[in-house]
């Protein structure tokens, strides 16, 4: 186990960062990605497993129940998607239950994509009147990272971690971010903080029913301004 010092948030810094970028995958499916495709993209990034992969293994009943809880805490830009609710209502919690986004083969974590799981998103975008985009695997990828690295810039912000390193260690030994690319925030200055932002400003455009979902952090902006970097910061 290695500590890191956390203030007190819902999340602490972890999950907090969690709740950001598997809501930016909760989007993007929404709008016309394939679940399939996203943590095909992730695992080529590194990942061990994809996000819809962590959704099956923590429950899905489990991830749903903590959305609810949120919810009166969310503000109202941010849009409701209710893809896992209907993937619950039939009983397919992840692995326990054999069934989730994936299939699983009896007593075994091997998984498969369900053809079914893509209807029931396809009907959930027909319900709502979504015009499906196409979203490129660099796409994904800028639009995951990006809305994780924003997040842990609003955490360093409010002084709920205490330095950027402190973030990565949090995500590379909890939460399985490639320890060969040092954890997302050494990673947003290796990529530049620069083009975190400029990312950050086109999806807000681009995001009109969660305006406040791609509200860039104050402190990414007074970095890039200043010209500094987060490493900057690991005082």
């Amino acid at each position: 186990k290695i500590p890191v010092r956390s203030a007190n948030c819902d999340g602490f810094i972890g999950n907090r960062m969690l709740d950001a970028y598997s809501t930016v995958a909760s989007f993007m499916v929404e709008d016309g990605a394939s679940p399939y495709d996203i943590d095909r993209v992730l695992k080529e990034f590194g990942f061990p497993m994809g996000i819809h992969e962590v959704f099956d293994l923590a429950g899905n009943d489990i991830i749903l129940a903590t959305r609810k809880r949120q919810k009166q805490a969310r503000y109202n830009e941010i849009r409701s998607i209710q893809i896992i609710d209907r993937i619950c209502e039939r009983g397919w919690f992840g692995q326990k239950t054999g069934r989730g986004f994936y299939k699983y083969e009896k007593n075994s974590k091997k998984c498969f994509p369900d053809p079914e799981v893509l209807s029931i998103i396809d009907d959930e975008r027909k319900q709502k009147g979504i015009f499906v985009q196409q979203f490129s695997d660099n796409e994904i990828l800028r639009r995951y990272m990006a809305s994780m690295v924003n997040e842990g810039c609003k955490i360093l912000e409010e002084k709920i971690a205490m330095r950027p390193s402190d973030i990565d260690i949090v995500k590379v030994f909890g939460y399985g971010f490639p320890k060969f690319r040092g954890g997302p925030m050494h990673y947003a200055d290796n990529v530049g903080l620069n083009n975190i932002l400029t990312d950050i400003n086109e999806f807000a455009v681009g995001e009109k029913k969660s305006t406040h979902f791609w509200q860039a952090s104050e402190l990414l902006k007074d970095l890039v301004k200043s010209g500094a970097n987060l490493s900057s910061l690991n005082l």
